[in-house]
């Protein structure tokens, strides 16, 4: 028996976007590419489901990827008390356009009366084309916000100029979609060819 396959394709773009590398610490720096996590976020910020889950498998990367300095306050539990400003310095993506592709997968096989597969693929589709989102989308951290978040445009393609290696990459900070617990995975040799990464 051959399983059904439930695409999901969508567009993200935005001034800035940042997907923090573990090994740079309290400076972070940004990964050339976003992250698998990180796209799974951007798919949940649309719809949530506990039956069924977004699994990226590539992704176009339609601008020339440049990085400059990025500096904010940090007002969160781990600032030193009578502290009166902390800041955090970070080296972050600018003016990002990602194509991104992947399948609905589920926990569990599709019922007579239930297809949490068909359903959060039907849900994901219609919100994105209408603009209704389940919260506010963003490009790694809370503060960068998307400029476009919707269907794939024509005009954009993907830079066929942009080949690098990443020496290792964060796929997953938990050991399941949903509901998991900490646990993070990396992959090594993760491949940019023509603006393309493949995360299958």
């Amino acid at each position: 028996m051959i399983e059904k396959a439930y695409p999901i394709a969508f567009e993200i773009a935005g001034p800035s976007a940042m997907f923090a590398r573990p090994d740079t610490g309290s400076s972070p720096v940004s990964y050339a590419v976003p992250t698998k996590s990180a796209l799974k976020s951007m798919f949940e910020c649309v719809v949530m489901s506990k039956d069924a889950y977004f699994e990226p498998q590539r992704v176009e990367i339609c601008s020339p990827i440049i990085y400059h300095k990025y500096v904010n306050n940090y007002q969160g539990p781990l600032k030193k008390s009578g502290t009166v400003n902390y800041q955090i310095f970070a080296t972050v993506l600018e003016n990002v356009c990602y194509k991104v592709y992947g399948v609905i997968k589920a926990y569990n096989a599709p019922e007579h009366k239930y297809n949490a597969q068909h359903q959060l693929q039907e849900v994901f589709m219609r919100r994105l084309k209408s603009g209704q989102f389940y919260s506010t989308a963003f490009l790694g951290w809370k503060e960068f916000t998307p400029s476009y978040f919707g269907p794939l445009r024509e005009s954009t393609k993907a830079d066929k100029t942009l080949n690098l290696v990443i020496p290792s990459m964060l796929i997953s900070m938990y050991d399941r979609p949903t509901d998991g617990h900490v646990s993070p995975s990396f992959v090594q040799m993760i491949e940019v060819r023509e603006g393309v990464v493949r995360y299958d």
